[in-house]
């Protein structure tokens, strides 16, 4: 197994393992660099509490897609703390059938998100995009239209065509290892140049050993992807550090 310093967990929510407090001092102890994406903006208070002096840890201002049926209002709130922080996430869309009743209301969120990112300049966004790939990426052309923030796609299942546009609008694609066991979006990951690609875990979504993923596991996913696009993995692990300099790149750290 490669050491886990170094290493980046570009997706995972830290505030919903059992003791969050506990899960941010393992992630920096590990010196695992980890977007602590949050569900809300109220979340994202406690989020950058616990991380603002951490060396790895970040913590990302969020307002998810499958909460705007009932947090929509939230929105404003999310406006207002923007300007503390360069990390967004997780927002996007979800037309999931249990989330699609809500994808107009949806839509009008993820545009202020994006409008308020254009304007600000500098953001790095991790973007949800469930059965919404194309919606996704017509929202980002339109309401971000400038290359001053960085977006990464998070867990991406749209097509390769979908991917193909994604690239050349900028965009990233961060992978897990559960993504990796499922045949179509291995291929599509094998698809990508690996200049564009980051590791996360989504933990606690995923799992390890049938316990919830922790940021320290994002060594297998180094290793699942490593395998699958037949590089070394200290190779692997190298290229997604360059990779997360190229998204900071014009970015202050914090």
């Amino acid at each position: 197994m490669i050491p886990t310093n170094g290493l980046i967990d570009f997706h995972c929510h830290l505030d919903l393992y059992p003791d969050h407090a506990a899960a941010v001092r393992e992630a920096e102890a590990a010196g695992v660099f980890t977007l602590a994406v949050t569900t809300t903006p109220k979340a994202w208070l406690r989020n950058h509490e616990l991380t603002r002096d951490t060396r790895h840890v970040r913590a990302a201002l969020g307002l998810h897609p499958q909460l705007v049926s009932s947090r929509a209002d939230e929105i404003a709130l999310w406006e207002t703390l923007l300007p503390q922080t360069r990390y967004v996430g997780e927002v996007g869309l979800d037309a999931g059938p249990r989330f699609y009743k809500s994808l107009d209301q949806q839509k009008d969120v993820f545009a202020r998100v994006l409008r308020a990112c254009a304007r600000a300049g500098g953001k790095i966004i991790t973007v949800h995009s469930v059965r919404t790939a194309k919606a996704v990426l017509d929202h980002i052309e339109e309401h971000l239209p400038q290359r001053t923030n960085r977006v990464v796609l998070h867990w991406f299942t749209g097509s390769k065509s979908e991917a193909a546009r994604a690239l050349d609008m900028g965009c990233y694609f961060s992978i897990n290892a559960t993504m990796l066991n499922n045949e179509k979006a291995a291929a599509l990951v094998r698809s990508l140049p690996v200049g564009r690609i980051l590791t996360e875990t989504d933990g606690p979504f995923t799992e390890v050993d049938g316990r919830p993923s922790k940021p320290i596991d994002v060594a297998d996913t180094v290793q699942a992807l490593a395998k699958l696009l037949e590089f070394p993995a200290t190779s692997l692990a190298n290229a997604m550090r360059d990779n997360l300099r190229q998204v900071l790149q014009g970015t202050d750290l914090r």
